[in-house]
């Protein structure tokens, strides 16, 4: 029995898509799922070629969550053609600059500043209602992945009951958090890799407007202040805490003024759904991280785990009642070097 070539059925399937014999392809990024993208020219225009097993990563969520940010006026890579049974997407190419290495001192104001405008958009214009729930249980699906992959396997380090204690009594507190909170449309990991400069056409207005939108298909509808603090507590690069409290502020201000919250909410309140949601999240990333390198065998994240660690024990310590975790994880670490893989 022949084993299909993957390459070949994708190079075969754009060619006779784009109608050209002689096109050829070239990675243009992979992410943390089985999924890659691939570039190619035909005529003038450059594309992208999606490939997302079906049996490994379905592609029917990408396309319908696309859609609804796409009708909403945000911007998403169009789609020209699609064989969801091959799993193959030609889609518009968003081009090279991911947000990442734009942002510095002088241009991150500007730079978040129009992330935050397509946030707030996301939030007010498109429903998620029908999405399914970021609620209780899938929240503490993603606090779990922590002590398995973080604690026991990259650190080798096995929780006593007491410890275990601790860590329940931390992720209570987050899982309450999360569920004072409105629930919007949230993206996930709407950060500085998924965020795009895009040039756009002469004399056009917005929805060409920075920033093109990535890597949107596990959309949840859950907590509000969730895709605020994946921006600006992004895994990938850290700004002083003043900056960021005046960026969390103005973004408060805006979304009470746009419906989203209830005019008396406190200023401190939202600052705690934020550093919270925040910190769920980057428990989790810690999980993720180490599962990419143990199980997939991408070590490129483990470079990320020192900055994860430091917005965990920041925030952890800046709450009385989560200031046993941070000591436990401060135990745990030690003087490890997080970037360097346990032994196998």
């Amino acid at each position: 029995m022949t084993v299909p070539d993957r390459a070949a059925e994708r190079l075969a399937w754009t060619r006779a898509t784009l109608g050209d014999p002689t096109l050829v392809l070239a990675p243009a990024s992979a992410d943390a799922s089985f999924r890659s993208y691939w570039r190619t020219r035909h005529g003038e225009r450059s594309w992208i070629v999606m490939d997302s097993p079906p049996a490994l990563e379905d592609p029917a969520p990408w396309l319908a969550i696309g859609r609804r940010l796409h009708a909403a006026g945000l911007h998403v890579p169009a789609v020209h053609a699609h064989d969801l049974a091959q799993g193959f997407l030609l889609i518009e190419d968003l081009g090279n600059r991911p947000y990442l290495p734009a942002l510095d001192e002088r241009s991150a104001d500007a730079l978040y500043g129009r992330a935050m405008d397509a946030l707030l958009r996301i939030q007010t214009a498109v429903d998620g209602a029908d999405l399914p729930p970021y609620n209780h249980a899938f929240l503490q699906r993603e606090l779990e992945l922590m002590p398995e992959w973080f604690l026991q396997r990259h650190l080798g380090y096995t929780p006593a009951c007491e410890a275990w204690d601790v860590i329940e009594g931390a992720f209570t507190t987050l899982l309450h958090n999360a569920a004072e909170q409105p629930r919007v449309f949230v993206h996930r990991d709407f950060h500085s890799r998924n965020l795009m400069l895009v040039d756009p056409p002469a004399g056009s207005e917005p929805p060409w407007w920075n920033p093109g939108i990535i890597d949107f298909q596990g959309a949840l509808h859950g907590p509000l202040a969730y895709d605020l603090a994946s921006l600006l507590r992004d895994c990938y690069i850290a700004w002083d805490e003043a900056r960021v409290a005046r960026w969390v502020e103005a973004y408060r201000t805006r979304a009470v003024a746009a419906g989203l919250l209830d005019a008396s909410l406190d200023p401190a309140r939202f600052t705690r759904w934020f550093d919270l949601i925040g910190l769920q999240r980057h428990l989790k990333v810690l999980g993720i991280f180490c599962r990419l390198w143990y199980r997939d065998g991408k070590r490129g994240y483990l470079a990320d785990l020192p900055r994860v660690l430091d917005y965990v024990l920041a925030v952890a310590r800046r709450y009385p009642e989560l200031a046993d975790l941070a000591a436990l994880i401060d135990r745990a670490v030690g003087q490890r070097d997080l970037t360097v893989p346990a032994a196998a």
